[in-house]
């Protein structure tokens, strides 16, 4: 166990012959006293600062500890959030993969009910077109019939009738 400043102060030396000086040895001892608690005092205070610094250092610790844990999770959200965009994008073209897909169908079925509708109307136009002919052909059969040229000279006759 150390000794204590009061331990030195209160140490009682037994006398001798023609011993050591007392008042030397007790300035001696009064000197050895004050470095004694000025070096406890020392060592008290940096007791307390290494206690003090063991503190802050477990806390830094704590916070290293903290950081490199939140580092992790933003990492793994980070992998997480890029997983689920890969995913969604994947999504987003099978999707439109689909629609054109759709809409092509849809523009080829439209283009050939539009073609289907367009030979329709040729043929309806082509006999249109034949019959109005045959209308036309018979009226100018008609037309060139003497039965035309007798109605024409009957009209005539009775025209010249009626004014005289």
């Amino acid at each position: 166990m150390p000794l204590t400043p009061l331990d030195i102060h209160n140490k009682e030396f037994t006398r001798g012959f023609r011993g050591y000086d007392e008042d030397e040895v007790n300035e001696f001892l009064d000197q050895v006293i004050k470095d004694y608690e000025a070096i406890l005092r020392e060592k008290k205070e940096l007791f307390e600062r290494v206690t003090d610094l063991d503190e802050k250092l477990e806390h830094f610790k704590n916070i290293e500890e903290t950081l490199n844990k939140s580092i992790l999770i933003a990492q793994e959200t980070a992998e997480e959030v890029r997983r689920n965009a890969q995913k969604e994008a994947q999504l987003i073209v099978k999707e439109a993969e689909k629609n054109s897909d759709r809409i092509i169908n849809d523009s080829l079925s439209k283009s050939r009910k539009i073609m289907i509708e367009m030979e329709e109307l040729k043929k309806q136009a082509s006999v249109y077109k034949m019959r109005f002919k045959m209308l036309i052909e018979a009226q100018l059969e008609m037309l060139n019939t003497d039965d035309w040229d007798e109605f024409v000279e009957r009209e005539e006759d009775e025209l010249e009738q009626n004014q005289s």
